[in-house]
């Protein structure tokens, strides 16, 4: 559904006037387009002092043909300046090295030039330590702030830019490509305020435009919106899809498995045989499982009825479970492979006449945190997306003004699209991204409501 606002706003009368009532501007976001041949079309800065940035900086050249640092000559760059040097597209600042208060001021100094200086929908990325990990308690409490200073320079950024914070644990130095190349490049566009552990992994990506050649990925509740742009991603990225639906999506289904030379699956996933039939359908496993099927019901609690609330959690939560199970045992699911489950931002700040579904998608994050360890033990990692406000057939069918305050309420002033989450679930299943397990990931534009 088209967003008018946006298209007003960014006329030359609605900029005018938008301008002047100091109503909310919100651009038109920069996505992946097929052709590109850099993660970054423009220029990078680096900067810090700290021993990540020698890491980041030997990636440069795989990352954009243009880079710079903060320091002239440093890492065989050139140095950038706000007076002389071009806008920039990137940031990549190294806080790994702060250890105390005093240092804090260094966040200032560097960023505080550059703000003036950015292109549109900017990527910027802050490098540190996992606080946990960190012994002396002074250092913990330095790196514990870079989450404060990226969420609110998430917030004053603009042009469409995005801020995220990148824990970098001992030994995990190496898998920050992968993680560049997505936070770095307009995949990541609708993400921002994002704290995301990186760990130690062996996962190696050998062609970085089909990151998941040779991989078999499955995806419920395919046959359109979300799910449907998973499978047109994933399949994008090299993988064999097969698209999973309920029996009644079975022509829309077939048409697009079609298309992505992949196989279709009508499967009532809500069903006590449905774990069994899961299981004899994919006789040659799989790599790689997607839970998107989704449903809502929503009423207030004081009107909703039995049947209302099993529906919802029959599909949103038991489902996933009992699946993903059963893949398990029969072993179905693959060493090393990926699983990733669509929770949603109102299982994390829930969501008025939605209890059902905030319990839904607030239980598939306790799924991804109770089964990380375990799944580990076979080098299968396990996450969670937790989209905002996605243009679908779902807020399509909102009230006009509660689809508006949804569209609004975050720091890009607008709602992602279906494509928003896929790229963020297709980064999530790379080989390189065993380094990400038990996390979640929002996909909201950095909403106002929530963590």
């Amino acid at each position: 559904m088209s967003d008018r606002y946006i298209e007003f706003a960014n006329s030359s009368v609605g900029h005018r006037l938008v301008s002047a009532l100091g109503l909310p501007a919100p651009v038109h976001l920069e996505r992946w387009m097929a052709g590109r041949t850099r993660p970054v079309d423009g220029a990078l800065l680096i900067g810090g002092e700290g021993p990540l940035a020698k890491a980041a900086a030997g990636l440069l050249n795989r990352l954009t043909d243009s880079s710079y640092a903060d320091q002239e000559g440093r890492f065989e760059r050139p140095r950038w300046t706000a007076e002389h040097g071009p806008k920039l597209k990137a940031i990549v600042f190294d806080a790994s090295d702060l250890v105390n208060t005093d240092q804090l001021i260094r966040l200032r100094d560097f960023f505080q030039p550059t703000l003036k200086a950015l292109a549109p929908c900017p990527r910027v990325v802050v490098l540190g330590r996992p606080p946990e990990t960190l012994a002396d308690p002074f250092t913990a409490s330095a790196q514990r702030s870079l989450e404060g200073f990226t969420r609110s320079l998430g917030r004053e950024i603009r042009h469409g830019g995005g801020v995220q914070l990148l824990y970098v644990g001992e030994g995990a130095e190496d898998r920050l490509e992968g993680a560049l190349r997505f936070f770095l490049s307009p995949k990541s566009v609708y993400i921002s305020g994002q704290v995301v552990r990186l760990a130690s992994n062996d996962g190696q990506v050998d062609d970085w435009t089909r990151p998941l050649a040779g991989r078999r990925a499955l995806v419920t509740g395919a046959s359109r919106g979300i799910g449907a742009a998973i499978a047109e991603t994933l399949a994008r990225d090299g993988a064999e899809v097969i698209l999973l639906d309920v029996p009644q999506a079975r022509e829309s289904l077939d048409a697009l498995a079609a298309r992505l030379g992949g196989r279709s699956l009508c499967l009532d996933i809500s069903t006590d045989e449905a774990p069994q039939d899961l299981v004899t359908a994919l006789p040659e496993g799989i790599d790689i499982v997607v839970h998107n099927a989704g449903i809502t019901r929503d009423k207030t609690l004081a009107k909703m009825s039995e049947a209302q609330w099993n529906a919802v959690i029959d599909v949103n939560l038991k489902a996933p479970q009992v699946l993903t199970q059963a893949l398990l045992e029969h072993g179905t699911l693959r060493d090393g492979g990926r699983v990733v489950v669509v929770s949603s931002t109102s299982g994390i700040a829930g969501n008025f006449g939605q209890t059902n579904y905030a319990v839904s998608k607030a239980g598939l994050i306790g799924l991804v945190q109770a089964w990380e360890l375990e799944l580990a033990k076979r080098a299968i990692t396990i996450n969670a997306v937790a989209p905002g406000f996605i243009e679908s057939h779902m807020t399509a069918a909102m009230p006009f003004t509660v689809r508006e305050a949804g569209r609004r309420m975050n720091a890009m002033g607008q709602g992602g699209l279906p494509q928003d989450v896929a790229e963020a679930i297709a980064w999530l299943v790379q080989p390189t991204s065993g380094a990400v397990t038990g996390q979640v990931l929002r996909v909201c534009g950095q909403s106002l409501i929530g963590a």
